[in-house]
């Protein structure tokens, strides 16, 4: 994974990307107990509004020779999924990610808080028990989880979700 995090890396240092964070099923290994996970989820800031966000992406690591996969590029034998921030909460999750080294790789890894509260956001049934397990197992920031929540509306998907 290490050699995957590093040509993201410079993606955002050529300016493909603005901003990145790694979340998904491997941030949320960061905080909980390994689960199982297929691809490595990198949630981006794009550097320029456009309608297609992902081409220059895409064709500049075709360039590199990784291969495409459906929305998967394959980096140094790992599944890579770029996802545009696609509202305000995940654009907020990864300003304000965590700053990490894998393998001496610096990265950017989204807050627990922010993966719970995507979770609950997502809400499908995978989503939902990924949330309950960063609940019990990750160390949250109980400040920060209660001002996402409510600055999203997600008080009444946590409620559901601790009874």
């Amino acid at each position: 994974m290490d050699k995957a995090l590093k040509v993201i890396r410079e993606l955002q240092n050529s300016g493909l990307i603005r901003a990145y964070a790694i979340g998904g099923g491997i941030a949320a290994t960061y905080y909980i107990e390994p689960i199982l996970t297929y691809d490595l989820d990198i949630f981006f800031i794009p550097r320029t509004e456009a309608l297609d966000l992902l081409s220059p992406i895409y064709g500049e690591l075709k360039k590199r020779g990784h291969s495409l996969e459906k929305e998967l590029v394959i980096i140094e034998g790992i599944p890579v999924q770029f996802i545009p921030v696609y509202n305000d909460l995940v654009k907020e999750a990864v300003e304000t990610a965590r700053e990490s080294t894998y393998k001496r790789i610096k990265t950017r890894i989204l807050r627990p808080e922010y993966l719970l509260a995507i979770a609950l956001q997502t809400n499908r049934p995978k989503d939902r028990e990924r949330a309950i397990q960063l609940l019990s197992q990750a160390k949250l920031d109980s400040k920060l989880l209660t001002r996402v929540l409510k600055d999203y509306g997600l008080g009444e998907r946590y409620r559901k979700l601790k009874v």
